[in-house]
């Protein structure tokens, strides 16, 4: 395969992790015989400093033109501790994910066993936790109508049955895939927009009999998630709903820095990690890159090439044993190395393999 990828490293850490993901790519494509090219594009704070814009028209010229969009992070502090910035790195996200119609967030939600004891949860509860996150990522209250002055201020909720309808049968469709159970995450009893969602969840659900639909409100999820988290095997929600779900999520395994996601759509799909820009980590080669690899893994299953992606997974597992990790996941007199140094090792063995 041709694989023509753009590559959008972002802020903080971004650039550091971006490197990895990107060698590991080309590593993996040699190996397979697979021809591969990268465009470099601006996003975030970056793109706000050099143009004006968190996501320029140039960046979104390169993403529409590629294969698939190798992201990184975004983010500044400088941003955050501004109520008056009239413009903000996450805006780059936001009009990423409208300009290419990216409405579906996929996050998996998977414990490494050799980490278990870095979840907050008891191992006998968290240990073998599979699950994936599917979150309408361009619809509700982050795209709705806004208002704000010194005395009131209103976002609106608002969905239409297109909206959905696509994103639910995404939902559908990965239930088929794995353990044939999809749960709808809503809050019925409060919202009418989640009456919408539950009124044709029902009715799509006889046309995947195979598949045990259930229903849960939002805060029973978000317990459930802490005191059955092997009970999901799919869990399909709302935007703001899927935003606070998945991060709760992340956190069961021990570790942000190995989450991966993908955003898919009407256009080119984005492959991320699922954490932040940590500015504060910025150039000092202690960022956990596993989860900007592993997005990598994620690039090549949504092409079909289920042989590099198992190669990955296994390369992190691998660097996992052999207990080759960063400061936040490492064990106790363990070696000490780098976001550079992981990297390196993984490429290293996919190589060798």
């Amino acid at each position: 395969m041709d694989f023509k990828i753009a590559v959008l490293a972002g802020d903080g850490i971004g650039p550091e992790i971006s490197v990895q993901g990107v060698d590991v790519m080309t590593a993996v494509c040699e190996k397979f015989g697979h021809k591969v090219t990268y465009e470099y594009a601006l996003c975030g704070a970056h793109a706000i400093d050099e143009v004006g814009d968190p996501f320029p028209e140039e960046t979104y010229q390169i993403c529409k033109n590629a294969d698939a969009v190798l992201f990184s992070a975004v983010g500044d502090p400088k941003f955050d501790n501004d109520p008056t910035a009239k413009v903000r790195p996450e805006q780059g996200l936001l009009a990423m994910r409208k300009k290419l119609g990216l409405f579906a967030n996929i996050r998996p939600v998977q414990t490494f066993k050799c980490l278990v004891h870095k979840s907050p949860l008891k191992a006998e509860l968290v240990d073998g936790a599979d699950f994936l996150c599917i979150r309408e990522l361009t619809g509700g209250m982050y795209f709705g109508e806004k208002y704000q002055d010194n005395d009131k201020a209103y976002d609106t909720n608002m969905y239409t049955r297109p909206e959905i309808e696509r994103i639910l049968k995404v939902g559908f469709e990965y239930a088929m895939k794995r353990r044939k159970h999809l749960t709808v995450v809503d809050k019925a009893n409060v919202l009418a927009s989640s009456r919408l969602w539950r009124q044709i969840a029902q009715e799509m659900a006889p046309k995947y009999p195979e598949v045990t639909t259930d229903y849960m409100f939002v805060d029973n999820a978000a317990m459930k998630m802490i005191q059955e988290p092997k009970f999901f095997d799919v869990m399909v929600t709302e935007n703001t709903f899927g935003d606070i779900l998945t991060d709760e999520g992340s956190v069961i395994s021990g570790s942000m820095g190995l989450l991966p996601s993908a955003s898919t759509g009407e256009s080119t799909p984005v492959f991320e990690p699922i954490h932040g820009s940590w500015p504060q980590a910025k150039g000092l080669n202690i960022a956990n890159p596993l989860a900007q690899i592993l997005s990598v893994a994620m690039l090549f299953e949504y092409f079909n090439c289920k042989e590099e992606g198992a190669l990955i997974r296994r390369a992190v597992d691998a660097s996992l044993d052999a207990n080759v990790r960063t400061p936040e996941i490492q064990v106790e007199g363990g070696a000490k190395y780098g976001t550079k140094e992981v990297g390196a090792w993984i490429v290293d063995y996919i190589k060798k393999a």
